[in-house]
C-alpha cells in the first residue's frame, strides 16, 4: 500500500511561495487547503506546477441552500485539477430528511464531475457524530468520507469504545484520512508524541489500520493522509503568554512519518 502524505496550509505562516517550498522540501507529495482567493489564484496554480505538488481542494457548504453552495464550489474546485475534494457538508441542525436529500444530490454532482469527494466527519456538520453518520451512510450508499475521528472523540467525550459498529460501517467508505489525534475532552491532544496520550494515539492508529485494510480488500493501492493538527485554538497554549506547548510543523511532520513508517514495518 502506497501512503501519500499531504500537508495542510492551515496554521502555516509566511508567504504562499515559502509555504509551498517548505512543504515540497519536507517530502510531502501535495497540499490540502481551501481554494485560494481570486487575487492569489494565478500564483497558487503556478506554485502547484512549480513544485509538482498534488492538490486536495476543500469546500465548505453554506446555507440557506447547501446544495447550490456545494455545486458552485465543486465547479470551481475541479478547475484546479485536484486529486480529490474534502467537503464540510450540510449542518448538524438540519433535519435528517434534508441531510439525506443534500447527500443524494451531492453524490449526483460527484458523478457528474468524476472526482472523488470525501465528506468530512466534522463538528457542526451533518457527519458530526458516529451514529448520525451511520444512519446517513445507510441512507445514501454512494457517499464517501474524509475521516477525522478526532471530532467524534470530542463530541462523544470518549475514544469511541461504544461505537464499534458505526466505526466499522465507516471504514470502507473513507477515501481520505485527516490524521489528527483527538481525546475525550477535545479534538486535538497537546502532542501525540507524549506518553500520556499513548492510548489516544493507539486508538486512532487502529482505526486508520482498519481503513487501510478496507482499501486493500477493495483492491486499492493508495492511501492519502493529511496530518491535520491545527494552530492555537486547537493547539494548546500556556495561560497568559499564549505560547504554544508544541511546534505545529514538527507535530504534523512527526505524525505523517509515524503513520507512513508504521506501514513500512508491517
Amino acid at each position: 500500500m502506497e501512503i501519500k502524505l499531504f500537508k495542510a496550509l492551515w496554521g502555516m505562516e509566511g508567504s504562499l511561495e515559502s509555504q509551498f517550498e517548505r512543504i515540497a522540501a519536507a517530502g510531502y507529495v501535495g497540499i490540502e487547503a481551501p481554494m485560494p482567493t481570486l487575487a492569489e489564484e494565478e500564483q497558487f496554480r503556478k506554485l502547484l506546477e512549480k513544485h509538482q505538488l498534488d492538490y486536495i481542494a476543500m469546500v465548505f457548504t453554506q446555507g440557506p441552500d447547501h446544495v447550490t453552495s456545494f455545486a458552485e464550489q465543486v465547479a470551481r474546485a475541479v478547475t484546479f485539477q485536484p486529486i480529490s475534494i474534502t467537503s464540510h457538508s450540510a449542518k448538524d441542525s438540519m433535519p435528517f430528511e434534508e441531510q439525506v436529500e443534500f447527500f443524494r444530490k451531492a453524490a449526483d454532482i460527484e458523478k457528474e464531475y468524476g472526482i472523488a469527494i470525501g465528506h468530512e466527519t466534522h463538528r457542526g456538520r451533518a457527519l458530526y457524530n458516529p451514529w448520525e453518520t451511520g444512519r446517513l451512510l445507510d441512507a445514501v450508499p454512494e457517499i464517501n468520507l474524509t475521516a477525522d475521528y478526532s471530532h467524534w472523540c470530542c463530541v462523544t467525550e470518549t475514544t469511541l469504545e461504544n461505537q464499534e459498529e458505526n466505526l466499522r460501517k465507516s471504514f470502507s467508505r473513507v477515501q481520505h484520512i485527516h490524521g489528527r489525534v483527538g481525546y475525550a475532552q477535545g479534538p486535538q491532544v497537546p502532542d501525540p508524541r507524549a506518553p500520556e496520550y499513548v492510548h489516544e494515539l493507539q486508538r486512532h492508529m487502529s482505526w486508520w489500520d482498519s481503513i487501510v485494510q478496507a482499501k486493500q480488500d477493495a483492491g486499492l493501492t493508495t492511501v492519502t493522509f493529511t496530518p491535520e493538527f491545527g494552530p492555537p485554538g486547537y493547539l494548546h497554549t500556556l495561560p497568559f503568554t499564549n505560547q504554544p506547548v508544541a511546534d505545529l510543523w514538527d507535530v504534523c511532520l512527526w505524525m505523517g512519518k509515524h503513520f507512513k513508517g508504521h506501514y513500512k514495518s508491517i
